[in-house]
């Protein structure tokens, strides 16, 4: 018979939730977004270290890749010009391309860096003149060598 007594004994009704559980609630709470957000952080910092070590690397090879440009130039050798086409693409897979500057376009110092200047016609005033060196940049924007032009001034 205790068993039945037990099954209709009535239960106690839960009280409000005490000001110690709404605390732990809110601090559990902030620790997730906290920990989200550090989530977050690491992830766009992982990512901004892929971008700048692609950055210093691209860098360092630039030179290099002028010299066998210029070579390539001069010797016209069919197998330097295959290198240099697999360089020149894997540049592009990379999402490096090059700075527009041919002469006769107008001069951008965003994009150009004007090394020398030269007497030209009004018409000329503020065009290159000669490109030097080749600039470099990311697909999405950023300058990673500006072209080396000589500019027209009137």
């Amino acid at each position: 018979m205790p068993k039945k007594e037990k099954a209709h004994e009535e239960k106690e009704p839960i009280a409000p939730e005490s000001n110690e559980l709404q605390e732990l609630k809110m601090q559990l709470a902030r620790a997730l977004a906290d920990y989200d957000n550090l989530r977050k952080r690491v992830e766009r910092e992982k990512e901004e270290g892929k971008y700048l070590s692609k950055l210093v690397i691209i860098s360092r090879l630039l030179p290099t890749f002028d010299m066998f440009t210029d070579a390539q130039r001069h010797l016209n050798d069919p197998g330097l010009g295959i290198s240099l086409k697999v360089l020149q693409d894997t540049l592009s897979e990379e999402g490096i391309v090059e700075v527009d500057a041919k002469t006769g376009d107008a001069f951008n110092e965003d994009w150009h860096e004007a090394i020398d200047t030269t007497a030209g016609t009004a018409e000329q005033n503020g065009t290159i003149a000669e490109v030097f060196l080749k600039g470099y940049r990311f697909t999405d924007g950023p300058i990673i060598r500006h072209a080396k032009v000589k500019v027209f001034r009137s």
